[in-house]
């Protein structure tokens, strides 16, 4: 097949095509690892995601957030 068409396919079918794939990961970790771990990774890569677009869109976000839970300046 022609590059061009798999790329316009995809572009045209990504919710679908990125849904289905993410079906077959999480079924694939449930049967391999079982469901309480599945969950537990899906928890950490929830937290990494929100963790790290926050960081993106602050680039202060790490020290802010410890200037909140520590006295300020002791990581300093």
């Amino acid at each position: 097949m022609n590059k061009e068409k798999i790329l316009n396919f995809y572009r045209s079918h990504f919710g679908e095509i990125n849904g289905a794939l993410g079906g077959l990961i999480i079924s694939v970790c449930i049967l391999w690892i079982g469901f309480i771990r599945t969950i537990f990774i899906a928890i950490c890569i929830l937290a990494g995601y929100y963790i790290g677009k926050k960081i993106s869109n602050d680039k202060d976000y790490i020290k802010n957030l410890l200037d909140r839970i520590l006295p300020p300046g002791t990581y300093r």
